[in-house]
């Protein structure tokens, strides 16, 4: 039984649901006289909303094309290149989430090098032809060729697969640090995935140096069929540098996913040994050590957490729970916003850019209303110099933005949001005066991030209309919206909201009226854990670093100082007020805010001395490992209990607002699989086989 009937044998009957991506040979004559190319195109019979990926069906598909095609001997290349928009975007997740066990592991990783290698080891030159997004196995075939040519239409190219707790298993970590140098290969392998999993663009890519030659999109693969007869003619040749500087590349890595991961996910550190390997390793060691990577990575924990977030946020996002018919939602053609400070500023920036109408910002005070306006302005014209608008665009956007000393000029608002001072009587006052003047159908939006919405509205006429919207900071990069349905809010109102989220590209969540909702309740839970501990005698230090092992994107006092002293401390307030036996208000806590500090470190990030100081004088430290289990437990309680109140429909939503509101990693899942598979969670928030190992 040969390797191929083996690997059929093994896996065919695993994900029976697979899309087969299809591999579709024609013969192109070549310009020029060149000789006959065997085109290969990538299609599984679906447009560009269900990209192509590869099951093992789709790679045996393409070895049995590849056979045929070893076979010829009248043939001068091989091209392959992909359906309209799409190359091809890796692995099928849905077959990776079935592995059971580690031969099934070594199965994949095995077919997938097999496979791919042999685009490399036809005897004749092999052309990628990149015309639309290219991701993880996909960007690997391109690897595998001789050539690669790309379209500067290409939005996304990656290996993303660190970010789910894998490695680029079939040739990326060999191949693409021989082609760019260990530098370059690190940034797309390692860094980008950990920075919120960025792309880059088909340009990017080319300057890079992934691919050989770039073509516009009208014409790419004509003019892509005319290089590839230039190369083969002669009268095109390409260079292949050797690069250095492999173990600096790779130490300096090293070290920069220390400082963000501590250890907490083996993906980065495997991807780091395998490219470190690819310096002096034969294909067949370098494939054999990616095998064995996907083996151990494929049947981890961290893996099963990556999936279910990656499904967290590329479909329950996409269809979020307990949402109203969007066909109830009024239409928007204006904006007003109630303050002008930052926060109101990005926001007005973002309706702008997203719903294309005009926005209004108002202010008791000129300067405050000029600035607000001007931060806008300003933000508009960064955005031109990076060409990422058009000048007439540009011009457009600002005149949409404009201020007001009065809320006269809400009279014809369809939507109006506060940002003002986090405190119910200010509140309350600014949607008396906004509801005298706004029609009978605007809708008015809060953007509290702690305070009772019902309490807000008490006084309205129509508090039906009020509903939460509240962005997390900086505006245009978190992703999260918490929607809150308020006692009164009508369907409507909330279909509007969503309708909204959904224009200005955020994940709605919807959250029941419940103080501070989901993302600030949970971290002042963590936060209040790890500061109570300091009052009792902890050494700060070792306090703020007791969670590292689990890879959070910031440490406790950190993140106190992003936010600031001040607002964390109203945030503990309010949560204290409602719930004084689970939350506290550290007497500490207000000393350093009556101090005026912005936290406990200066702006070198070293200790304050005097910061410190004022958490000076308990008696009762903890371990690292004490403070660890506390907060965790902390954190498990919470949720169960917002859970039973219904502040959100799932566990799956307090997953969902925590890795896209507080960037809380893929590999914990968010943080209820994290608590179920540490055994922490009593009983577990998920079934057995839900972000783990099958049972």
């Amino acid at each position: 039984m040969s390797n191929i009937d083996n690997w059929r044998a093994l896996l065919g009957e695993r994900n029976p649901d697979e899309v087969v991506t299809k591999a579709l040979v024609r013969d192109v004559r070549l310009p020029g006289g060149a000789g006959t190319m065997a085109l290969i195109t990538l299609d599984n019979g679906f447009d560009h909303t269900k990209p192509n990926t590869f099951g093992p069906h789709g790679l045996l598909a393409l070895d049995e094309a590849l056979s045929a095609i070893a076979g010829r001997g009248d043939l001068a290349a091989v091209g392959v290149t992909g359906k309209p928009f799409i190359f091809a975007v890796g692995a099928d997740l849905k077959g990776a989430a079935a592995v059971r066990t580690r031969e099934e592991a070594l199965a994949i990783g095995a077919l997938g090098h097999h496979v791919f290698r042999r685009l490399g080891e036809l005897g004749v030159p092999s052309f990628a032809f990149v015309n639309g997004a290219a991701m993880g196995g996909g960007l690997e075939i391109a690897l595998h060729c001789t050539y690669r040519t790309i379209s500067s239409g290409v939005p996304a190219v990656a290996l993303p697969e660190c970010s789910l707790g894998l490695v680029p298993g079939w040739g990326g970590t060999q191949l693409l640090p021989r082609l760019i140098g260990p530098a370059a290969a690190i940034k797309l392998i390692v860094e980008n995935p950990l920075a919120q999993n960025r792309m880059i663009k088909g340009r990017d890519a080319f300057e890079l140096g992934v691919a050989d030659a770039m073509f516009e999109p009208a014409d790419f693969l004509e003019e892509s069929l005319r290089w590839a007869s230039r190369v083969l003619k002669g009268e095109v040749t390409v260079e292949r540098e050797t690069h250095d500087g492999w173990e600096k590349a790779v130490a300096d890595a090293r070290f920069l996913v220390d400082l963000k991961l501590h250890g907490a996910s083996p993906a980065p550190y495997r991807a780091l040994d395998l490219i470190a390997r690819a310096e002096t390793a034969t294909p067949d060691e370098g494939f054999a050590a990616e095998d064995e990577a996907l083996a151990d990575l494929l049947t981890s924990d961290e893996l099963r957490a990556g999936l279910y977030s990656f499904d967290l946020v590329q479909r329950r996002a996409k269809r979020p729970a307990g949402a109203p018919d969007q066909a109830l939602a009024r239409k928007i053609t204006k904006v007003g916003v109630v303050g002008a400070g930052l926060m109101a500023s990005q926001m007005a920036l973002l309706f702008a850019r997203r719903l294309e109408v005009p926005v209004v910002l108002t202010d008791l005070d000129q300067a405050r209303l000029d600035k607000g306006v001007g931060y806008v302005h300003a933000e508009v014209d960064k955005l031109l110099a990076k060409g990422r608008v058009s000048g007439d665009r540009a011009n457009r956007l600002k005149s949409l933005v404009t201020g007001s000393l009065t809320k006269d000029a809400f009279a014809d608002a369809d939507f109006v949001i506060e940002a003002v001072f986090e405190d119910l009587a200010v509140k309350k006052q600014v949607f008396a005066e906004v509801e005298a003047v706004v029609t009978a159908e605007c809708v008015l939006a809060t953007n509290t991030s702690s305070l009772s919405l019902t309490e807000m509205g008490a006084d309205l006429a129509h508090p039906e209309r009020l509903v939460g919207f509240h962005f997390f900071n900086p505006v245009a990069v978190m992703p999260l919206l918490e929607i809150v349905r308020g006692a009164a809010t009508d369907e409507a109102t909330l279909a509007t909201a969503f309708a909204a989220g959904k224009a200005l590209k955020k994940s709605a969540v919807l959250v029941k009226d419940a103080p501070a909702f989901v993302v600030n309740r949970l971290l002042t839970v963590f936060m209040g854990e790890v500061v109570r501990a300091v009052d009792e005698g902890t050494p700060l230090e070792v306090a703020e670093h007791a969670l590292d092992g689990l890879g959070l994107p910031m440490t406790p006092f950190a993140l106190l100082q992003l936010v600031g002293p001040a607002v964390g401390l109203h945030v503990a307030e309010t949560l204290h007020a409602a719930f004084p036996d689970r939350f506290g208000v550290s007497e500490n806590m207000s000393k350093l805010v009556a101090a005026g500090k912005p936290g406990v470190y200066r702006p070198d990030f070293s200790l304050d001395p005097e910061a410190v100081a004022l958490f000076a004088g308990g008696d009762r430290p903890s371990t690292a490992e004490q403070v660890r289990e506390r907060v965790l437990g902390a954190l498990a309680r919470e949720i169960r209990i917002m859970l039973d109140e219904g502040v959100v429909a799932a566990p799956q939503d307090i997953d969902l607002c925590m890795i896209l509101g507080a960037g809380w990693p893929f590999h914990l899942g968010g943080i209820t699989p994290y608590l179920d598979r540490t055994g922490i969670a009593q009983p577990r928030f998920l079934p057995p086989g839900v972000a783990s190992l099958p049972a």
